[in-house]
């Protein structure tokens, strides 16, 4: 396990960069043409247009992600304004999009081909119904079949108790960093979710978490668990007074700039536990938490529905995915009901014996 650094040495640190380098900062600002009607300029109104219609903060910047490739292959082409482009066109971005390797070599995902393809497709919609353009390129444009991937095996209970014991409590950051970690494995919140946080939303006589503004903007109410309180309380007794910067900032967990985390930075700052923790995973973060909640609660007989509600899902579909991979009640309806486990245990009872 790496040598933790401690407060004072990383707060100290974190205080004398240059606000410009603190981590999670903003990207900087893309070279595309903006002169006249351009694409940029479209995709601009088009998202500016995704605020007036109250889309989440997440929601915009998920479409601003997926439509930079996609400028970026049409600016390398010289093609500039939305009138250039034609079926054919889109239907040679789809196929950069299939033979695209990322810098390990793997390819692009289904799924994130059609993430990227279908915001083009949305973007163009708009574009029609706004009258800039007379007919849409990408209204036939098929989308590849999408893929049903089961998520990532959940952590167990002992490898959460690993991860868990990985901060150094002897430190206030280790306090404040076991504090997140058990609120996010106690209530399955989203690491954009955990970052909105604000010391108001927490209830602790009443156990209960507000989430603000989740996905699809909408607000509910989660319990947290006795263990969970324990450590957001010493947090907020021994910790948050020596990280914040005035009475004025009101975020429940502070990074070492005494600012609210980025929910990059969340992400980064759990997934360095879960690899020191040395359990044999190199992958996952803050949503591993949140698979690992749900799993458990499933395994330990909680109602399906009552899992949809506290993951916010809009679905029981999407909450549908857990049922899936629990399979310990599997396992025991086929020890129980198949022919050759039926025999095997016949043999076995002959072999004891």
């Amino acid at each position: 396990m790496a040598k933790h650094r401690g407060y004072k040495t990383a707060v100290a640190t974190m205080r004398g960069r240059d606000p410009a380098h603190y981590g999670g900062a903003e990207r900087a600002a893309d070279h595309f043409n903006r002169n006249d009607q351009t694409l940029a300029v479209c995709v601009d109104d088009y998202l500016d247009t995704m605020k007036v219609l109250n889309r989440t903060e997440c929601a915009q910047k998920s479409w601003r992600g997926q439509l930079a490739p996609f400028l970026q292959w049409t600016d390398e082409r010289d093609l500039i304004v939305p009138e250039q482009i034609t079926r054919s066109i889109l239907e040679s971005y789809q196929r950069h999009l299939y033979h695209y390797r990322k810098a390990n070599g793997k390819p692009l995902s289904i799924n994130t081909q059609r993430d990227r393809l279908g915001c083009v497709k949305s973007l163009f919609a708009w574009l029609c119904r706004k009258r800039r353009l007379e007919a849409n390129p990408a209204s036939e444009l098929d989308l590849p079949k999408p893929e049903k991937r089961l998520p990532e095996e959940a952590l167990s209970r002992s490898e959460v108790e690993s991860i868990l014991s990985a901060p150094d409590i002897t430190d206030p950051l280790g306090i404040r960093d076991r504090a997140i970690m058990e609120l996010f494995y106690s209530t399955a919140v989203r690491r954009a979710e955990m970052a909105r946080l604000s010391i108001s939303d927490l209830n602790i006589e009443k156990r209960i978490l507000w989430v603000r503004k989740g996905k699809g903007n909408k607000d509910r109410v989660v319990p947290v668990g006795s263990r969970a309180l324990l450590w957001v309380e010493k947090y907020l007794n021994d910790v948050r007074p020596l990280l914040v910067p005035s009475v004025d900032e009101h975020a429940l967990f502070l990074s070492g700039y005494g600012h609210p985390f980025k929910p990059d930075a969340l992400g980064h700052l759990v997934t360095k536990y879960i690899r020191s923790a040395d359990i044999g995973r190199t992958k996952g973060g803050c949503h591993l938490f949140r698979h690992t909640c749900a799993t458990h609660l499933l395994e330990g007989g909680a109602d399906i529905r009552y899992i949809q509600q506290l993951l916010g899902h809009e679905s029981l579909e999407t909450t549908a995915i857990y049922t899936a991979v629990n399979i310990t009640e599997l396992q025991a309806v086929h020890g129980r009901c198949h022919p050759a486990e039926k025999a095997s245990n016949s043999k076995e009872e002959g072999v004891s014996s």
